[in-house]
């Protein structure tokens, strides 16, 4: 009994020696006040604990000095020297300066965990919102071509010169609105002016196969916008703007009479707010544009609306959910009548009307642990409504899910694991009915080694099915066939070495995959006197990217910013591209039974070339300068490619893919003096080399009228530069002018297809 007592008071002593001291505070944003979330707090180089939600955290410390470091990306480092005594309670708040460094830029994308721009292994670029109010961007559309290496063809983007044009079907970049796939559940496609411009925290861009963390679509690169959450003082803007298009160069191919001019006229609007312990986000767009294409209008209204409420009495826990809704009308100009005085006026006289409806909303729950990680379940539900004046109404549903978890731990390893589920269902006269869905896996490790060299290495796995039939994939050795699986396995992983204090040498690989759309295997349509075909047997796209780059940071006076160039190989295999022929009955068909159907014929492709992009900003004297430029050179070859054959289909009798530019240059500068700012924008786009042979063939010149004569009359590349104006009337109020196509250029990025002529646009920016 002796010994128990003694025991009981030798424990009792040294646990009250060792006791706990707690430590507790807030951690603040130095400008807005705004509390940090994921602030790590490292005490002793040794333990510590991570800021919840609002902001707050608690330390449990013994007797005596001890020295605190408060880190959170984009922030300079906070250092605190303490001394604690028994029965001592200390409260110590804490605020963060965010960095000035470029480099420093915090991103999300490249881990689905903030990381400095710097220290991802993957090509990235960034647009703030800033870029897309002082552009009058109207559509992301807009903003999304003037990204280097980036180019939209008639809705679909293209990085890298991974894709061609589809039409309209399927997208080898995947669009996300923070972080959830946001392509449609019929067509596969990308709606631009369905994304909230209104409320951004900023686009990030990232180049090259990603399929290993997103899944499907990323075959080419990942298009992530992120909104943003209200800070602790409520913020409300309104951008209210009216615009008119300019004559045509040739005269002649103004259809509108007495000068009419075409004009749009457009507003948009956004609060955010904190309620107590509610997030409270809501925006809106109103749209009118009578059209530069005649019989195509279009009108639509949007809103949206985001919450997020963070409960008090569960540390760490925080729900709630985002809407967005649009409906749009207008007119779909597919093809012009001829390359003359029709060029603006679609074929048959009348463009294809269509009214629009789209809309998601998305539960969310995200709850922090006390030791640093992270579970989230993100679910979304997408609904789809197309109809028009040819009978082609189609409705799709689709319904995602998502369980994500993460843990950042203290040797400088991240930890990012999930699972996804969605079902999709269309019901379409166009399509007919179908359903599909996959489900996957997904485990990513992003670690930090000697304090320079960045690590990731990620895996997925993900099972694909439509209607009845099971997607499946064949495994190789190099040579020989060793059977098949019901599910797709990829992976990437990547280095980032920083060699110098602003030196960051990278390389990266990455896998990537793309089950074709419904829209791409069971159309059935007539798209202005073009037929396309069904077919069902078409297989899913795989692929893979390589790219070794350097990013030097610089400063030079004033101005800060980075240089990043990157060499780069993209392979892919059952390329699916629309391909002319007699896919149809030659007695019953259109045609004689000819139009385009998508198919694998491609064979393996191989796309090699080199990115350049300069970005940068800062103060030259009194004038402030932000600065954007990029450079992107491609070689698109086929690897299977047979001239006697290819040229059958194909305009060029060289190895190129069809629809790229292998020349693209883009360029945005602006300077700011006092109240006044002025910009200027460029975007470059060599000449395409390669389109259908359709397009050009005499055979059918009286199909499609003028697309020979043009290319001949047009053959060098498209150079389009905008500008704008600025000035501050007050605090609050701002007045801009901004005029597109400056120099009025006649543009065609397709095909049978002229760009806006140049248009004014005068803009009034309110914010308080």
């Amino acid at each position: 009994m002796k010994n128990i007592i003694l025991s009981l008071s030798l424990f009792f002593v040294c646990s009250f020696a060792e006791a706990q001291i707690v430590v507790k505070g807030k951690i603040k944003d130095k400008l807005t006040s705004d509390g940090l979330m994921g602030v790590a707090i490292i005490a002793d180089s040794r333990t510590g604990g991570i800021s919840d939600v609002n902001g707050n955290y608690t330390l449990s410390l013994t007797e005596g000095k001890h020295n605190l470091e408060f880190k959170l990306l984009g922030y300079n480092p906070v250092t605190r020297a303490i001394e604690l005594k028994t029965g001592d309670s200390l409260r110590l708040d804490i605020t963060m300066e965010t960095s000035s460094r470029s480099l420093d830029m915090v991103v999300v994308s490249a881990g689905k965990f903030e990381q400095k721009l710097g220290d991802v292994t993957v090509s990235m670029e960034v647009i703030t919102p800033q870029l897309v109010e002082s552009r009058n961007t109207t559509s992301m559309e807009n903003i999304i071509d003037q990204v280097p290496g980036v180019n939209v063809t008639d809705g679909q983007a293209n990085i890298r010169g991974g894709s061609g044009y589809s039409y309209g079907g399927g997208s080898r970049v995947l669009l996300l609105v923070d972080d959830i796939p946001m392509l449609s559940a019929d067509a596969g496609d990308i709606k631009w002016n369905f994304l909230p411009i209104e409320n951004l925290q900023q686009v990030e861009v990232i180049k090259g196969a990603s399929s290993a963390l997103f899944g499907s679509s990323a075959l080419d690169g990942v298009i992530n916008i992120r909104t943003a959450y209200p800070t602790a003082t409520p913020q409300s803007s309104i951008v209210m703007y009216s615009g008119i298009y300019d004559n045509p160069a040739r005269p002649e191919l103004a259809w509108w009479k007495n000068n009419q001019n075409p004009v749009f006229n457009g507003c948009y609007f956004f609060h955010s707010q904190q309620i107590k312990q509610l997030d409270l986000t809501i925006g809106g767009n109103l749209y009118d544009n009578q059209g530069y294409d005649m019989d195509s209008p279009e009108k639509r209204y949007r809103f949206n609306i985001n919450t997020r409420y963070r409960f008090k009495r569960i540390t760490g826990l925080s729900a709630g959910i985002n809407v967005n809704y649009m409906d749009v009308s207008g007119g779909n100009f597919i093809l012009w009548s001829n390359g003359n005085a029709g060029a603006l006026v679609p074929l048959g006289g009348s463009a294809q009307q269509y009214d629009n409806i789209r809309c998601n909303i998305d539960p969310y729950i995200t709850y922090f642990t006390r030791k640093g990680a992270k579970h989230s379940i993100h679910t979304r539900y997408f609904y789809t409504l197309n109809t028009n004046n040819t009978d082609q109404k189609a409705m799709g549903g689709l319904y995602y899910f998502e369980y994500q978890y993460q843990k950042h731990f203290e040797n400088g390893l991240t930890m990012t694991a999930g699972v996804t589920m969605n079902y999709s269902q269309i019901v379409s006269a166009l399509y007919g009915n179908h359903y599909s869905s996959n489900e996957s896996a997904y485990m990513q490790f992003d670690k930090k080694f000697f304090k320079r060299l960045t690590a990731s290495l990620g895996f997925r796995a993900e099972s694909y099915k439509m209607d009845t039939s099971q997607t499946a994939f064949y495994i190789h050795n190099g040579k020989d066939t060793l059977g098949k699986v019901p599910f797709h396995p990829v992976m990437r992983a990547g280095l980032n070495y920083q060699l110098f204090k602003a030196t960051y040498l990278r390389a990266s690989y990455g896998q990537g995959y793309r089950f074709p759309a419904v829209a791409e295997k069971y159309i059935r349509a007539d798209e202005s006197g073009l037929e396309i075909y069904p077919n069902a047997g078409l297989k899913p796209e795989t692929g893979s990217s390589a790219e070794i780059g350097i990013k030097q940071g610089f400063q030079i006076g004033g101005i800060r910013g980075f240089l990043d160039v990157a060499g780069f190989q993209m392979l892919y295999q059952n390329m699916i591209e629309p391909t002319f022929g007699q896919w149809g009955n030659p007695n019953t068909d259109p045609l004689f039974g000819t139009g385009f159907r998508a198919q694998n014929d491609v064979g393996t492709t191989q796309i090699t070339g080199v990115d350049v992009s300069l970005e940068g900003g800062g103060h030259i004297g009194k004038v402030g300068i932000r600065g954007m430029f990029g450079y992107t050179y491609i070689d698109p070859i086929s690897l299977n490619f047979n001239p006697k054959v290819d040229t059958l289909v194909n305009s060029s009798t060289k190895n190129i893919l069809k629809y790229r530019y292998q020349h693209i240059a883009k360029a945005d500068i602006e300077f700011t003096y006092k109240k006044f700012a002025f910009g200027l924008s460029m975007r470059y786009n060599s000449f395409m080399v390669n389109i259908d042979k359709f397009f050009v063939n005499p055979q059918f010149a009286g199909v499609l009228p003028g697309i020979a004569q043009y290319r001949q009359e047009y053959p060098n590349g498209d150079i389009v530069f905008d500008n704008r104006i600025s000035y501050q009337l007050n605090k609050r109020a701002k007045i801009s002018l901004i005029t597109n196509n400056m120099f009025n250029r006649e543009v065609t990025s397709r095909p049978a297809d002229v760009l806006p002529m140049r248009n004014y646009a005068l803009q009034i920016s309110v914010k308080f």
